[in-house]
């Protein structure tokens, strides 16, 4: 099967869906003349033209806008943010109104957009362009979010959520635009809310999202090398959990660690502990541990970046501590 990037596992995915329904668009910062920020975008504007990749000033709140009223008006924007932290200037548009418009309406409007970008760390960015809002967005009913973490699961999610009737929060990550994946030339699709058992163990339950499932497996190969079978689950989207999968896993492993960049508290982690032990407190053998970002701003210098993040002697310590190694 031929490898592909990330970013190119996302412009497939919109490119698909805008040849197979005149009504999709995208939107946002740098996308059409520049080819995208990062370069997710490229060649697109050659292909759709000015009418459907349409490049916007830097006024989030005003594009969010755009796209809500457009969605509401029969077509299916994607609207990319150059990065979720400048969500925060469209949040209003996103909670207020996408999220609760078919409520709020009866029923009379959907909002069948998607907001896509990166989110989370990726280097020596600051504490301003360096933040995870997966557990914000989730916190909201009305929302989907979606966090693949493989350039499989980017296009088949992705062109699952344009084709979504509710509004969809789809997170990538700079650092993974780049990486390589098996991904076929036929079309597929992928369900939102549909966890992915990427490894099967016997010993513990490794559980992560987006790019920190690099981080899970890389754990899972490091308790191995002492006889510890772990099973890693990548959650794909944070809402809706798909309790079951992760339930099922811990009946069978009777521990797990939870490993999340966000800040630990009211973190999707928090939720899937909360759940967990609600569901199948008699299988547990130890109690959860989750592994989170430290609860300060992100900084900038690399040495206070390997404290303040997940990482591997966190998350190898944390497996050990479950199993009372």
């Amino acid at each position: 099967m031929r490898q592909i990037q990330f970013r190119e596992a996302l412009r497939e995915a919109m490119s698909e869906e805008m040849r197979r329904d005149s009504s999709v668009f995208l939107m946002g910062e740098e996308v059409a003349l520049y080819n995208g920020a990062y370069k997710v975008s490229q060649g697109m504007l050659d292909e759709f033209g000015e009418d459907r990749i349409l490049d916007t000033p830097i006024a989030e709140l005003g594009f969010a806008g755009i796209g809500v009223g457009a969605a509401m008006n029969g077509t299916r924007p994607i609207i990319e943010f150059m990065t979720f932290n400048f969500s925060l200037v469209a949040i209003d548009q996103v909670i207020n109104a996408a999220a609760k418009m078919l409520s709020m309406s009866g029923g009379q409007y959907g909002v069948p957009i998607v907001f896509r970008g990166p989110t989370g760390n990726a280097g020596q960015l600051a504490a301003q362009h360096s933040q995870n809002f997966e557990n914000w967005y989730a916190n909201c009913p009305g929302l989907k979010v979606v966090v693949p973490s493989n350039p499989y699961d980017a296009k088949g999610l992705l062109k699952t959520a344009i084709r979504d009737n509710d509004p969809v929060i789809f997170m990538e990550s700079e650092v993974m635009y780049g990486d390589k994946g098996e991904v076929p030339e036929e079309e597929y699709l992928i369900p939102i809310g549909v966890a992915n058992i990427v490894r099967t163990g016997t010993d513990v339950t490794i559980v992560s999202f987006g790019k920190l499932m690099k981080l899970a497996l890389q754990t899972a190969d490091e308790v191995a090398k002492e006889g510890i079978s772990a099973e890693v689950i990548d959650l794909r989207s944070v809402r809706p959990i798909d309790y079951a999968t992760l339930i099922n896993s811990v009946k069978k492993t009777n521990r797990m660690v939870i490993i999340e960049e966000a800040w630990p508290l009211s973190s999707i982690s928090t939720d899937l502990a909360y759940n967990v032990q609600r569901q199948a407190f008699d299988y547990l053998d130890a109690p959860i541990i989750r592994i989170n970002s430290m609860d300060v701003p992100v900084p900038y210098a690399p040495t206070l970046l390997e404290a303040v993040l997940p990482n591997l002697k966190r998350s190898v310590a944390a497996v050990k501590q479950v199993l009372y190694k």
